[in-house]
């Protein structure tokens, strides 16, 4: 895997980990993704192996501006301790200033609280031996809340809304939208927009209009996808089976919403359940005429138009 050069300027996005989870069906790692804008980088979830993607990929924790969490199911939020006990402070050129966790509130900071208090002992013997900055005065947990104003009603779970913005720096600007995952609520997708194009992150949901009006005229949509004929043919509970029916998007439904919102490109993360690459991608041209990448874990992206068909 060829190591980021931090000092490229553009934007590139890099598929970190691409499983669902947190049953182990493949060897990929679990779902992370960063997205690197001239030298420095966004993190969005922290699926299992995390760390060492990101480390392998070049990614330097002191390069680090923001982390980005889309629910708190534990297949997206099970690395986050460990890459931040990783990435801490000059030992490992990790960030030794305020870096903000972003997600659903007011969970977000219940368990970002619990997580340093947890390695209270560890951080504390780190500060002292190894010169480091107080880790439990860095890390700030922000939960996002829902603006009144951005609910447009429809249906009860999910309303449909308009986006609304949760960070803004220098390089980027990240707006929000709820996506349907039920029972998990509230669940995200996030987009950052930036001078060269715009990124999508579905985050886990069902096909969904809300995920289309963020993605509107984007250069790239990151969405998950499921296939259902594989947890159909298994050994599964009812309940099993019925979560992965409402709470998770089929190929083709990542088809019609790339279609609805007129994307650039679609690349397929988050894979539940198991399918060739090819079977992957054939389901999402059966409604979508652009390019379909399937990720594979560490794989990087130039978000940028590509003619229809190429």
């Amino acid at each position: 895997m060829t190591p980021v050069n931090t000092t490229t300027a553009g934007l590139e996005v890099i598929t970190l980990g691409t499983a669902a989870g947190p049953a182990i069906r493949s060897g990929a790692p679990g779902i992370a993704t960063a997205i690197v804008v001239d030298g420095v980088h966004y993190l969005v979830d922290f699926g299992l192996g995390c760390t060492r993607q990101a480390h392998a990929a070049g990614l330097r924790g002191k390069d680090l501006r923001a982390a980005f969490i889309t629910h708190l199911h534990s297949d997206h939020v099970g690395e986050l301790p460990a890459y931040l006990l990783w990435n801490w402070g000059r030992p490992v050129d990790g960030f030794s200033t305020d870096l903000p966790v972003y997600g659903p509130g007011p969970q977000t900071s219940e368990m970002v609280s619990h997580l340093l208090a947890a390695f209270d002992y560890d951080i504390g013997i780190r500060i002292t031996d190894e010169g480091r900055p107080d880790l439990r005065r860095i890390v700030r947990a922000v939960d996002i809340g829902l603006p009144a104003d951005a609910v447009d009603g429809g249906p009860e779970h999910t309303p449909h809304m308009r986006p609304f913005e949760v960070y803004a720096d220098e390089h980027v600007t990240v707006t929000a939208i709820l996506v349907e995952h039920p029972p998990v609520f509230p669940a995200f997708a996030f987009r950052f927009d930036t001078r060269y194009g715009s990124v999508v992150i579905s985050g886990d949901t069902a096909e969904c209009r809300n995920v289309a009006t963020l993605a509107a005229g984007s250069d790239l949509l990151v969405h998950e996808a499921v296939n259902l004929a594989y947890f159909a043919a298994g050994d599964f509970s009812p309940e099993f089976l019925n979560h992965q029916q409402i709470s998770h998007t089929t190929p083709a439904g990542v088809g019609r919403v790339a279609r609805a919102a007129g994307v650039g490109r679609v690349v397929l993360s988050h894979l539940a359940g198991v399918a060739t690459d090819e079977e992957w991608a054939a389901g999402v041209a059966e409604e979508f005429s652009g390019p379909v990448t399937v990720a594979q874990p560490g794989q990087r992206f130039t978000p940028a138009r590509v003619p229809a068909g190429s």
